[in-house]
C-alpha cells in the first residue's frame, strides 16, 4: 500500500484523571477478575437493546438476529465478542472509551481500594461506578475495538491502558461493534469454553438477547416477569436479580405485580439486603435510580426514575406495560398520564409488601428496615398521599425495648396508662448517649416509655407527624411538659424552701447571664441536679447541632436550666446561699453545673474551663 493510501491513525491522550483510574484498575487486585466479561457482555446488551428499539420505531435495517458472539482460542488465547448491535461513531468511542464515565468514580475507587485491606477492591461496585469497559485491563494488556454505526465511517481503537488511545478509519460494512485482545497468562483460564459458560451463567444468564459461545447458545433469555408467580423459583429469581441489580448477595425478597384494567402492567420487584454503596457515599444518590422499564418486552430506559417516588427508589426489578407506544421519548413518559398511574399502584403496592413483611416476616421486616428505614422516613415529608401508610411502618427503639429492637406508634399507644396524654420522644446521637440524659429521670421513675430518636433523620420528620391516634408527639427536652407529681413528691420537693430556692435560682441566673434564657425549679429531675431544656418553640438540639456543623457561626439558642431542690448539692448550696448570698464557691458550681449539663448533650465547645474548674473544685473538697 502506498502511503498516501495508508489509513490515517489519531493518536489520543487520557486525562490525568483516566490515567490514574486506568493505572488503578490495571495494577490493582480485584476480588473477581471474571467481572470484565460482565461487563462487555452488559456494554454489549445496551447496544443490541438501541437497535432493537431503532427497527421498532424508525425502520431502521434489521441487520440480521440480533445477538451476541464470543468466541476463545486456548492456543493463542485469544478473546472476540460482537455484536451487531448499534455501534458507535468516532465521537461516541472518544466520548465513551476516553474518558471517566462518571464524576468522582476515581476517588470513590481510590477511597475503597484504601480501606479494603491488601489493596482488594470489590469488583462488583465496577458496574455501578461506570468503569465497565475498562476492567478489561484486567486480563489482558491491550484492545481493540472495531465499531460502525449507521450513517459514518467504521472505526478502529486501540489501548494498552496507559495513557493514549488511537482511533482509525476501517472497512467494516456491517453495524456492530467487535472486541478482541490476548489474554495475559494469569488470565489464560477465560480461554477456556467452560469457564465463560460458567461466567454468563452466573452473571448474564438473563441477557434479552442471545450469547453464542463458539456458535453454541449459552444463555436463557426470558422474561420472568412475565411468568406467573406459582412458576417462578427462588433460585431463577435469585440470578435474575443478581443480572438486573449487579449486586452479588441474594435479595431480601422480591414482589411480583400483575395489574390488569385501567392500566395494565407486569413487575418483578426486588429488595436488597443491604443499601447499595453509592446510596451510602453520596447525597442524593437515589434521584436517578429506578427499575428497568420495558414496552411490549422493549427495554425503553435502563433506569426508569419516574416508576417510583425517590424514597423508594433502592428498589430494583423491571416493569412492563403495552400501554406505553415503543417510540415513546423520555420527556413523554415523564408527563404520561400512563406512568402516572403504574407508579401510584407500584407505590401503594411495595408499602402493602412492606406491611406485609412486617406482620408475618418480622426479622425480614428488621433486616430491612435497619437498612433502609432512614430512606422511608424520607416519604413523609415528600409523599403526603401514602403518609399515612408510612407513619405506620415507621418503627423506634424505646426505653421499653433491647437495643436493635423496635417499637412502632400503635404498639406504644397501646401500652400507655390512661392518664398519659402524649407520646414521649428524645433525640440524640446514639442510644446510650440518649440513656445517659436526665431528662429521661422522671420518665424511666415513672416507668413512661419514650421513644429514642438515634437517626439523623428522625429529627427532621418526627416533629412534622405531631400527633399519632390524637395524641400528640412531644420531645422531653422541651420545658412546657406537665410534670404531675403526688403528694409525698411534692413534700420531698419543698425540703429546700421555696424562700430558699428562689434566692438561689436567682444566683444561678445572675451567674449566667445571657447564657441562658432562665434558671428555674425543676420536676422532671430526680437523680441529677440540673439539666438544660429547650423553650416550646425551640428546635430540637439535635437540628441545631446539624445546624452548627454546617454553619461553624451559627449561634446556639439559648436553653433553660432546670435546677432540682431535692437533691443535695442544690440543697448544700441553699445552705451556703442563706448565709452568704455572696459566696464564690456557689457560683463555681452553678458555672460547673451549667457546662456539665452542656457536656452531657454534646454541646460543651471547650472542656478546659471545665477540668480545670473541677479541680479547683476537688481541691476545695479536699482540705483538711
Amino acid at each position: 500500500m502506498s502511503e498516501t493510501n495508508k489509513p490515517h491513525v489519531q493518536e489520543f491522550e487520557y486525562k490525568a484523571e483516566m490515567k490514574q483510574l486506568l493505572n488503578l484498575i490495571v495494577h490493582s487486585l480485584y476480588t473477581h477478575p471474571e467481572v470484565f466479561l460482565r461487563e462487555l457482555i452488559s456494554n454489549a446488551s445496551d447496544a443490541l437493546s438501541k437497535a432493537r428499539f431503532a427497527q421498532l420505531t424508525d425502520g431502521a435495517e434489521s441487520g440480521g438476529e440480533l445477538k451476541i458472539s464470543i468466541s476463545v482460542d486456548k492456543e493463542k488465547k485469544s478473546f472476540v465478542i460482537e455484536d451487531n448491535g448499534i455501534g458507535m461513531s468516532e465521537e461516541d468511542l472518544i466520548a465513551n472509551l476516553g474518558t471517566v464515565a462518571k464524576s468522582g468514580t476515581l476517588g470513590f475507587l481510590q477511597a475503597m481500594k484504601e480501606q479494603k485491606e491488601g489493596g482488594k477492591l470489590d469488583a462488583n461496585l465496577i458496574g455501578q461506578f461506570g468503569v465497565g469497559f475498562y476492567s478489561v485491563f484486567m486480563v489482558t494488556d491491550e484492545v481493540v475495538v472495531e465499531t460502525k454505526i449507521e450513517g459514518a465511517d467504521a472505526c478502529r481503537w486501540r489501548s494498552s491502558g496507559e495513557g493514549t488511545y488511537s482511533i482509525e478509519k476501517i472497512d467494516k460494512q456491517h453495524r456492530g461493534t467487535r472486541i478482541s485482545f490476548t489474554l495475559k497468562d494469569e488470565a489464560a483460564d477465560f480461554a477456556e469454553e467452560y469457564r465463560i459458560e460458567s461466567v454468563i451463567r452466573k452473571y448474564s444468564n438473563f441477557v434479552d438477547f442471545p450469547i453464542y459461545l463458539d456458535d453454541k447458545k449459552v444463555n436463557s433469555v426470558e422474561a420472568l416477569w412475565q411468568k406467573p408467580k406459582s412458576e417462578l423459583n427462588d433460585d431463577e429469581v435469585n440470578e435474575f436479580y443478581k443480572f438486573v441489580s449487579v449486586d452479588y448477595q441474594d435479595p431480601l425478597d422480591y414482589l411480583h405485580v400483575s395489574v390488569e384494567g385501567a392500566v395494565s402492567f407486569k413487575a418483578l420487584l426486588f429488595l436488597p439486603k443491604e443499601a447499595p454503596m453509592d446510596m451510602m457515599y453520596q447525597q442524593g444518590a437515589l434521584e436517578n435510580h429506578g427499575p428497568q422499564l420495558y414496552a411490549h418486552k422493549v427495554m425503553i430506559q435502563h433506569e426508569c426514575k419516574d416508576l417510583l417516588p425517590e424514597y423508594l427508589r433502592f428498589i430494583s426489578g423491571v416493569v412492563d406495560t403495552e400501554d406505553l407506544s415503543l417510540n415513546v421519548s423520555r420527556e413523554t413518559v415523564q408527563s404520561s398520564p400512563v406512568m402516572s398511574k403504574i407508579r401510584q399502584i407500584l407505590t401503594s403496592k411495595i408499602l402493602g409488601w412492606f406491611d406485609t413483611l412486617a406482620d408475618e416476616q418480622p426479622e425480614k421486616f428488621r433486616q430491612f428496615y435497619k437498612a433502609f428505614g432512614p430512606v422511608i422516613k424520607i416519604g413523609l415529608n415528600t409523599d403526603f398521599s401514602n403518609r399515612e401508610k408510612l407513619i405506620e411502618l415507621l418503627r423506634f427503639e424505646s426505653t421499653r425495648t433491647e437495643e436493635g429492637q423496635y417499637v412502632t406508634l400503635k404498639e406504644y399507644v397501646g401500652r400507655m396508662a390512661e392518664d398519659q396524654k402524649e407520646i414521649y420522644y428524645l433525640s440524640g446521637e446514639s442510644r446510650r448517649q440518649v440513656l445517659s440524659q436526665p431528662n429521661l429521670e422522671y420518665f424511666q421513675k415513672k416507668g413512661i416509655e419514650v421513644l429514642l430518636l438515634t437517626d439523623p433523620v428522625d429529627v427532621f420528620v418526627i416533629p412534622s407527624i405531631n400527633e399519632y391516634d390524637s395524641k400528640p408527639l412531644k420531645s422531653i427536652e422541651k420545658a412546657d411538659i406537665d410534670f404531675a407529681a403526688s403528694d409525698d413528691e411534692k413534700k420531698e420537693d419543698e425540703a429546700v424552701s421555696a424562700t430558699l430556692i428562689e434566692t438561689l435560682l436567682k444566683v444561678f441566673g445572675d451567674t449566667l447571664g445571657d447564657r441562658v434564657e432562665k434558671v428555674v425549679e425543676s420536676h422532671r429531675l430526680v437523680n441529677s441536679p440540673a439539666t438544660l431544656v429547650s423553650g416550646s418553640d425551640a428546635m430540637d438540639s439535635q437540628v441545631e447541632k446539624m445546624l452548627k456543623m454546617m454553619n461553624k457561626d451559627a449561634g446556639a439558642a439559648k436553653k433553660i436550666l432546670e435546677v432540682n431542690p431535692s437533691h443535695p448539692i442544690i440543697k448544700n448550696l441553699a445552705s451556703r446561699c442563706m448565709l452568704n448570698e455572696n459566696d464564690p464557691m456557689i457560683r463555681t458550681v452553678a458555672e460547673q453545673l451549667y457546662e456539665g449539663a452542656l457536656l452531657l448533650e454534646g454541646n460543651l465547645d471547650s472542656t478546659v474551663d471545665f477540668v480545670s474548674r473541677m479541680n479547683q473544685l476537688i481541691e476545695e473538697a479536699t482540705k483538711s
